[in-house]
């Protein structure tokens, strides 16, 4: 939706409500409703939010240790900017649009660093500086349960039901009955002008997937943070629950977010190279090093809470080891397309519950860090990857993760110091919350047996 027609829309009263949303640091919207003829008189403009949206926790706590802010220092506001190319309708809410907003400086007016969407257009300016235009794509895998989040929580998040009770992979009977809610998830993002070209059945009871069409890094990441942020709202909307929790059971499978990567010069895949082994260019040996070398260095931006690193297991479809191998869903880089132009390469390590900004920003700097550093790519993994558990091990923990991450030189780099410290102390406050509480599995281990 362009401005002209946000405007045409409005005046013949079929948009009343506009939402003005930045990405927040766990990856959901925030920002503000406004009526519509407001939002005209600001839209080209500005307005303001508080700049705790930037230091705060899934719970909207106000943790210490951040340098950005603090209660010394008052919290004070950010400008949130309009970014009207990201202006679209919202067809699951009568008479609303929405557009993204970029988070400045309220004071110099400049990009804070460390916002999400600022993180990655940093690296997608880093790629294009080499001549290079990121292309990806992200999987989308959730869980939906009867009830709503309303009803789920007040029940104490006990007794959870799935919408179905078996595996529904592929199945077609199943995801018949779940149709309710999947098709307008389906038929609402299309006409929200998010690509997507289907969903289907994941390998758990109750578990969906929804894929979207590649793009360039930032409309994949927009793309990814609306879709996610639909399938909750429809879900409630027709009396459902969707959640994106990477691991809600310790026996049942569970939600990635898989991420397809590629490098485009000149409009075409310049990870392809007729004449070569798998068609794979040298470049795309040198970007697939650099995923492999820092794996641990950005396995926060890829798993950022505790409950992360319960989805890595042997036997589940979740990587454990950082290896590359050919169509192998046991590796953690997958190559895919190998043959055809449509060699790419997949990383099965993201969760669910990963900000996608965050993500592909990680990812495309470890790459781009082994095109300058020529890394030479390791040979492929034959076989089960899950067999040699200790060969190169993804961090067990968000601990050991947030540790590779505040030794990464490569990430202070690409990233800048600011935004590594920033988001280790989201890592660290996320320790600390989970240390501090006494869990049902603890009181039902050691209440009569201690």
């Amino acid at each position: 939706m362009t401005f002209e027609d946000l405007k045409t829309r409005i005046a013949a009263g079929e948009i009343d409500t506009v939402l003005a949303c930045i990405v927040d640091m766990q990856g959901r919207l925030m920002g503000k409703r406004f009526h519509a003829e407001a939002f005209l008189e600001i839209a080209e403009d500005e307005t303001h939010c508080c700049n705790y949206l930037l230091a705060t926790d899934l719970e909207m706590a106000t943790p210490d240790g951040y340098a950005s802010t603090s209660w010394s220092a008052g919290y004070g506001d950010y400008v949130m900017k309009p970014d009207l190319s990201t202006l679209r309708p919202v067809p699951w809410l009568e008479g609303t649009a929405l557009c993204l907003c970029d988070i400045l400086d309220h004071h110099t007016h400049t990009p804070v660093p460390f916002a999400p969407r600022e993180v990655l257009k940093a690296q997608i300016a880093r790629a294009e500086a080499m001549g290079l235009t990121p292309i990806m794509a992200t999987e989308l895998e959730f869980f939906l349960f009867k009830g709503t989040h309303d009803e789920i929580a007040a029940g104490g998040f006990r007794d959870l039901q799935p919408i179905s009770h078996y595996n529904e992979d592929y199945h077609i009977f199943q995801t018949s009955k779940e149709e309710p809610v999947m098709r307008p998830i389906r038929n609402h993002l299309r006409a929200m002008g998010v690509p997507v070209e289907g969903t289907k059945g994941e390998a758990e009871a109750g578990q969906e997937e929804l894929n979207i069409k590649y793009a360039d890094a930032l409309a994949t990441a927009d793309h990814h943070i609306l879709a996610k942020h639909a399938v909750k709202e429809i879900a409630h909307q027709q009396g459902y629950a969707a959640t994106f929790l990477p691991k809600w059971h310790h026996d049942r499978v569970g939600s990635a977010a898989h991420v397809h990567q590629s490098l485009w010069k000149d409009g075409v895949n310049a990870f392809h190279d007729p004449d070569a082994p798998l068609a794979k260019s040298r470049m795309m040996d040198h970007y697939m090093a650099g995923l492999i070398a820092y794996a641990a260095d950005y396995t926060v931006f890829l798993a950022p809470y505790i409950n992360s690193y319960k989805r890595f297991a042997k036997g589940s479809f979740a990587p454990t080891q950082a290896v590359w191998s050919v169509d192998n869903r046991t590796a953690a880089y997958r190559l895919c397309g190998d043959g055809t132009k449509g060699v790419r390469v997949e990383c099965r390590t993201p969760g669910s519950d990963m900000n996608p900004y965050l993500a592909l920003a990680a990812m495309l700097a470890a790459g781009l860090a082994g095109i300058e550093q020529a890394l030479p790519l390791p040979d492929a993994y034959s076989g089960d990857a899950y067999s040699d558990d200790d060969e190169r091990h993804i961090p067990r923990t968000l601990r050991d993760a947030r540790d590779a991450l505040l030794q990464s030189d490569m990430l202070k780099q690409a990233l800048g110091e600011e935004t590594v410290a920033h988001y280790a102390r989201a890592a660290e406050w996320e320790l600390e919350e989970f240390n501090r509480v006494v869990t049902d599995y603890e009181i039902a281990r050691g209440f009569e047996k201690a």
